[in-house]
């Protein structure tokens, strides 16, 4: 493991790790901060959809004559 050491500078190296880690963690945050599940600043946001079984409405009688 020392040998490694040898070829890469410890201190650039756990530097570059750093800066990778927290550009992931941020990444990470904000792809779940813009779900609908784990949004947790404006919690989930609730739209009113169409049901599909919605009864049929009343037939108008017709005002037509004869």
């Amino acid at each position: 493991m020392w040998r490694i050491w040898r070829l890469f500078d410890p201190l650039r190296t756990m530097v570059a790790q750093g800066i990778f880690l927290f550009a992931l963690a941020a990444m990470i945050h904000l792809i779940l901060l813009s779900t609908n599940k784990f949004n947790w600043l404006d919690g989930p946001k609730t739209t009113k959809v169409a049901t599909q079984n919605a009864p049929m409405p009343t037939a108008v009688a017709s005002t037509i004559s004869k």
